[in-house]
This record gives C-alpha cells, sequence and structure tokens, in this order.
C-alpha cells in the first residue's frame, strides 16, 4: 500500500520556499532595489502570501547576504558599495582560480567536452533579446552560468563549488545593475572563447590569467558607472 499521499505536507514550508525563490530572483535582476525597506504588508499584498512565509523567506535570504535586518527596523535588501564589489571580486577570483585550476589538473574528456559544449550553446545564444540595445536574454543568462559553472565542476569539491555559487549570486545583482552599460562596450564572445581555448589547450596559467582578466572587466565596467556609484 502506496501510504506517501496520506504525509502531511507542510504548505507553510512549501509556501516559503517558493517565495525565497521568487524574492531571489527579483534581488538578483535588481527588481529590489538596494537599500530598498522591504515591509511585510508591501511584500504579503505582491506575493500574494502570509505573513509567516515572508518572514521565513527573508530569514532565507538575509542568510544568504540578500536581505539585511536592521536590528528592530525591519528588512531592507542588502546595500551595496564600492569596497564590497572589490572584495567580492577578489574573492571570486581567487576561489574560481584555484578551482580551474584543481579542475585542469585532473581534466577528464567528459569535463573538457562539457566545457566544449556549454560555450557552444551559449555561443549560439544572443546576449540581447532586441537590436537595438539590451534587452536581457533569461536564456543567455542561464546558459552563461552554466558555461562558468562548468568551468570548475571537475574541481573534486562540491563545497568550494557552492562558496562559488553564493559569490556568483552576490555579483550578478551588481552586474544587472549597470548591464545597459556594459552591453556596448564588451565583446563578451571573444573573452569566452579565449578561456575556451586556453583550457583545450591545457594551459592552466593562460586559462586563469583570461578567466581573471574577464571578471575583472566586469567589475571595471560597474565600478565606472555613475548610475550604480554617483560621484560623491
Amino acid at each position: 500500500m502506496d501510504t506517501t499521499a496520506a504525509l502531511p505536507i507542510d504548505l507553510g514550508v512549501t509556501q516559503a520556499s517558493s517565495l525565497c525563490d521568487r524574492l531571489r530572483t527579483d534581488l538578483l535582476e535588481g527588481r529590489l532595489r538596494p537599500g530598498q525597506k522591504l515591509q511585510l504588508k508591501f511584500l504579503m499584498e505582491t506575493y500574494q502570501v502570509g505573513q509567516t512565509p515572508v518572514r521565513e523567506a527573508l530569514n532565507r535570504l538575509a542568510s544568504e547576504g540578500l536581505v539585511a535586518l536592521r536590528d528592530q527596523r525591519g528588512f531592507t535588501v542588502t546595500g551595496i558599495s564600492l569596497d564590497e564589489l572589490r572584495e567580492l571580486t577578489r574573492t571570486r577570483s581567487w576561489l574560481e582560480e584555484r578551482a580551474l585550476r584543481e579542475s585542469m589538473k585532473s581534466a577528464s574528456p567528459a569535463w573538457e567536452e562539457g566545457v566544449v559544449l556549454a560555450w557552444h550553446r551559449l555561443s549560439k545564444t544572443r546576449r540581447s533579446l532586441s537590436d537595438a540595445g539590451l534587452d536581457s536574454n533569461p536564456e543567455w543568462e542561464r546558459l552563461h552560468r552554466l558555461f562558468h559553472r562548468q568551468l570548475i565542476l571537475g574541481c573534486g569539491s562540491r563545497w568550494l563549488v557552492g562558496y562559488i555559487d553564493q559569490q556568483v549570486d552576490l555579483l550578478y545583482r551588481y552586474r544587472q545593475l549597470s548591464a545597459r552599460k556594459a552591453f556596448p562596450t564588451r565583446n563578451l564572445y571573444e573573452e569566452h572563447e579565449a578561456i575556451v581555448r586556453a583550457v583545450v589547450d591545457g594551459d592552466a596559467d593562460r586559462a586563469v590569467a583570461r578567466l581573471m582578466a574577464h571578471f575583472q572587466a566586469s567589475a571595471d565596467v560597474i565600478l565606472a558607472d555613475p548610475t550604480v556609484f554617483p560621484a560623491s
């Protein structure tokens, strides 16, 4: 007899998990802006959920660094700063350098084929849905993340990959804030291709150098964007 249907379902947990995913997407995409107050009533009405799932979701996102709890003043979207962007870029670079070197040291045919395939799919996908300017293509963003993740998946440490995933999320929020400025100024095809060529050639030093330059180029565009960091 199948008894699984009789197991109780904690709807509060289910709602909190679903809401957490929706809020995380809106935070990363910049629809909820840095420093914005996250009032419970606003969130309950916007996402059509009760107070308990909202509080649970906010607490989870606070543990990820995307939301901040300000003593007795409630939750806000975590702010941004020049120093944090520099620190996040530096930390991601440290972690991914080690992960990429370890992946290349123990490179398997399956891992290398995965890198080439991920790059091929990304290169065939339009960055923008419009020819007139940046209209971000969600499929490109998905494939872009998969490409970078494939580069480090052979490192042999799921913990290292997990730490990098967290850094990627935090940096993605910054990148989205300056995406329209970056779009016409960079040739991401060439940047990604250079990384792949170094990987296929088995040149770890060159692959790391290309990857680090790629990360720094992203940071430099954001740091110079007055719409993100107005001149004081």
